[in-house]
Formats: structure tokens, C-alpha cells, sequence
């Protein structure tokens, strides 16, 4: 078979192109080493502008944040007492932390928390190592800071997008803040509203009792924050010893080669192949978590949205609906960067907690939030009767 050969324009343009990238990279790299430093892997103020140039349309000006604000504050307020009714738990603050974000809010409200996740890949600046950096070895460290900081970035602005409302708990270090924090990004539900022909106060109401029981599950149970910090903090320092793997060239590759060997007969997401034993277990508390923690508001948003909610029905169905209906894009992106096991999470953790509710009513299904040792295995969330089994006996 013959291959044409590229087209003069496109090989002029391709040297063009190159030769702008290396002119800038070795600018770059020579105030680096005027200023005795060296480039990290991502850029975070580079990663924040540009998701927020993704989504510079649909800002909310003073006026609009602060009206809508107060609106979101309201069903906040409303919701609050019907979750407390229906779980039995007591906040210890009242839900004073209500914001109406746009989509640059929500990014810089999320990049602090994007920047404690990706801190293990840091270790992987091969830079940091050397003890003399050379021209070329910046330029070069510049260079794959921009592709990296734009991946992130693009990360950042596409789930900007997507996000109807959130919670946002204590990460780690962090300092705590009495009452949690709900944000609910407004362009989006507004989105959401016109696509799916859904009454906006109802629709509303519905997401703020998903969000409200969030912070309900994470502030009436304090250990339940401190447990999931725990197993981040696990999580990291396995990523800080794959970064250290890494940086042994082709023999810490080996290692990952073995690991995706040992793992041919899985059936679970791209980035468990390349997990050892003990980290798949890790990420298995993880899912099983987290699956809890969104099947459960999933529950509860249901149980009390049909009595509270005129067109519940409709607005269930149609957003159902939505999620079944993605594009090819947006199930390869989800399936790439693993937002596909999340959407997995909420189905089978509102599975688990309806077929508990169907055998011992919610009174069983809530002693999930008794301590760490009552939350179900993965196993179990697939086969509720041995959860049940297990706490029964």
C-alpha cells in the first residue's frame, strides 16, 4: 500500500508550529534557571484559567448571585426539616453556607480541591531529582507542564459544565467549616430545566433535598468524614510509591506490566489493572463508600420528594431519561477518566439501600451510618441479603 506523502503546507506549518513551542519553552526555561527554579508538572493558575475560559459565558453578576442565593437558601430551609423527619438525624449547625455559583465559581471553588488529589503526581517531576537542571531539561519539564496543566484545566472546565449542585466537605488538611458548604451552579440547572421541560421550583427542590441529605450523612456522623479522609490519605501515599516506581525508568514499568497481568480476568474500570492487591482493596472501600453515601441521598431525595413534589414523577423520569441518553463522546470521556464508575455508584448504591428498606424498613438501612464497621463491601452492595445477614446476625 502506498502512503501519500504529507502535503509542503502542512509540513511548513508543523515546523512553524515547532518552532514558536521550542522558542517559548526555552524562554520559559531560561527565567526558570535565572530565578534558581524549576517548572512543576502542572500549573494550577494556568489549569484555572483555563477551564474558566471554557466557561466564560452564563457569569452571574452581584446583583444575580446574591438574589439567587437567598432563593437557594430557601429551599435549603425547606428541605432540611423533611430530611431530618424522614432519617432521624440532627445537624449540629444550622445549613448557613448556601451559594449560587456559576461556572467559574465552581472552579475556583473545586481547584484547591483538585490540587491535594493530583499532589502524588508532583513526584513524578523528573526535575526535582536533579541536582543541575539543564536548558533542554526545563525547556522540556516547560513543555509537558503546558500539555498536563491544559489536561487538568480541560478536566476542570468540562465537569464545570456538568455539575448541578455539590457538597463540599473538609479534604484532609483543610480547615473545617461549621455547617458545610452547598453549592448549586445555576447555569447548569438552568440548562437542565429548559432541555428536559421541567418546572424550575420543583426541579430545585429536588436537588437540594439530594444536596441537604449530604450534609446531613456527613455532619450528624462525624466519624464518617474522618474515615473517608483516612482512606484518601491511604490512597495518596499509594500514588506517592507508584510515582517513586516511575521514576525508575523501565523497571518501575515492569512493575505496572506484572499488575496488569495479574489483573487479565477483572471485570472492573481501566485503572484497576495497573492497582497492586492491597490498593485494589483500598479502592474497593473507596467505591463501596462512596456508593453508600450517593445511593442513600439518592433514597432519601425519592422517599420524601413523591409527597413533597407535585410532578416528582415527571421530573424523575425525564431525568433519567437524560442520564440514559449521553453522547459517544461523553461515554468515552466518562469511561477515560473514570466519571462512568460515579453514575455507576449512585445506581447500585440506591439499589442496595431500596432492597434493605423493602426487608427491615429504613430503620435498618440507616445503621450504614453506626461506624465504619457497619458500611457494606462492594460484595455486599451487590448482594444486599448479606449485609443484612451480616448485621442481623
Amino acid at each position: 500500500m502506498r502512503f501519500p506523502f504529507p502535503d509542503k503546507r502542512i509540513i511548513v506549518a508543523g515546523a512553524m508550529i515547532g518552532a514558536a513551542v521550542g522558542a517559548w519553552a526555552g524562554s520559559r526555561s531560561r527565567d526558570y534557571l535565572n530565578r534558581g527554579e524549576i517548572p512543576t508538572l502542572i500549573d494550577w493558575s494556568g489549569a484555572r484559567t483555563f477551564a474558566s475560559r471554557m466557561n466564560t459565558h452564563s457569569r452571574l453578576d452581584a446583583d444575580a448571585r446574591s438574589h439567587l442565593t437567598q432563593h437557594y437558601q430557601s429551599l435549603v430551609e425547606q428541605a432540611t426539616p423533611v430530611v431530618s423527619d424522614y432519617t432521624g438525624m440532627e445537624l449540629p449547625y444550622d445549613l448557613t453556607g448556601v451559594y449560587s455559583f456559576d461556572r467559574i465559581d465552581w472552579v475556583d471553588a473545586n481547584v484547591r480541591n483538585f490540587q491535594t488529589l493530583f499532589e502524588p503526581i508532583e513526584q513524578l517531576n523528573p526535575l526535582r531529582d536533579e541536582g543541575q537542571a539543564t536548558t533542554f531539561s526545563v525547556a522540556w519539564g516547560t513543555v509537558n507542564q503546558r500539555i498536563l496543566t491544559a489536561e487538568v484545566g480541560f478536566l476542570l472546565g468540562y465537569l464545570a459544565r456538568r455539575v448541578l449542585g455539590q457538597y463540599d466537605m473538609t479534604l484532609l488538611g483543610r480547615e473545617p467549616v461549621e455547617g458545610g458548604r452547598l453549592y448549586f451552579v445555576h447555569p447548569n440547572i438552568v440548562n437542565v430545566e429548559r432541555n428536559l421541560r421541567l418546572p424550575s421550583g420543583d426541579f430545585r427542590l429536588w436537588l437540594a433535598l439530594h444536596e441537604v441529605t449530604h450534609a446531613f450523612e456527613f455532619e450528624a456522623n462525624p466519624w464518617l468524614q474522618d474515615y473517608f479522609n483516612s482512606l484518601l490519605r491511604e490512597y495518596i501515599t499509594h500514588l506517592n510509591k507508584d510515582a517513586e516506581h516511575l521514576k525508575r525508568g523501565l523497571d518501575g514499568l515492569r512493575i505496572f506490566w506484572r499488575r496488569a497481568r495479574s489483573g487479565e480476568s477483572m471485570t472492573g474500570n481501566w485503572f484497576e489493572y495497573v492497582m497492586n492487591q492491597e490498593q485494589r482493596e483500598l479502592f474497593s472501600r473507596m467505591q463501596a463508600l462512596m456508593s453508600v453515601v450517593e445511593g442513600y441521598s439518592n433514597h432519601v431525595m425519592n422517599a420524601v420528594g413523591k409527597d413533597l413534589i407535585p410532578t416528582y414523577d415527571l421530573i424523575s423520569r425525564r431525568f433519567e431519561r437524560r442520564l440514559r441518553q449521553r453522547t459517544f463522546v461523553e461515554v468515552m470521556f466518562a469511561r477515560i477518566t473514570g466519571l462512568d464508575v460515579k453514575m455507576e455508584q449512585y445506581r447500585k448504591g440506591e439499589a442496595f439501600i431500596n432492597a434493605v428498606c423493602e426487608v427491615g424498613g429504613h430503620d435498618l438501612a440507616k445503621r450504614v451510618w453506626e461506624g465504619p464497621d457497619m458500611l457494606p463491601t462492594l460484595d455486599e452492595i451487590n448482594n444486599p441479603q448479606s449485609w443484612i445477614d451480616r448485621v442481623r446476625g
